[in-house]
């Protein structure tokens, strides 16, 4: 059973984010992206109640602007998924989970050393330039059973 109910334009969508967000990083990284869009898909909490498909994660707006920067900024977002980055985000949306990604909510390149917390939520850890952020104990169970 997949960890989310997702269409074939929720994959094309999800790899062009992907690759968009951490291309750099090779696929190891462009699956830790992967994991932070399914986790707000499922976690239903936090900034992230009510979102139903991957279309509302990947354009979500918060605080004025879209919560990934490469929607608003990303001509690589804008072009068309590749067959390696689709195939990376049907196995985020099947069943891939893994640290420091695994039940992250957010993530960030800082370009220095990650903070211990951003938006007071606790650093799972690092993957190249990308730190990663799962939700504080008790705030958001339901990303840890998705």
């Amino acid at each position: 059973m997949p960890r989310a109910n997702y269409r074939s334009s929720d994959v094309d969508l999800m790899a062009r984010m992907m690759r968009a967000e951490a291309e750099g990083e090779g696929k190891q990284g462009m699956l830790y992206v992967g994991n932070v869009i399914v986790n707000r898909l499922v976690a239903d909490c936090l900034d992230f109640k009510g979102l139903r498909n991957i279309n509302q994660v990947i354009y979500q707006v918060q605080g004025g602007n879209y919560s990934f920067e490469a929607v608003q900024k990303g001509n690589v977002f804008y072009q068309r998924s590749r067959t390696a980055e689709r195939r990376l985000a049907k196995q985020n949306l099947d069943y891939w989970r893994q640290h420091p990604g695994k039940y992250a909510l957010w993530y960030f390149n800082p370009h220095a050393p990650c903070p211990p917390t951003w938006y007071d939520q606790p650093q799972s850890g690092q993957f190249k330039e990308h730190c990663f952020y799962e939700p504080k104990p008790g705030t958001c169970d339901s990303v840890y059973r998705g």
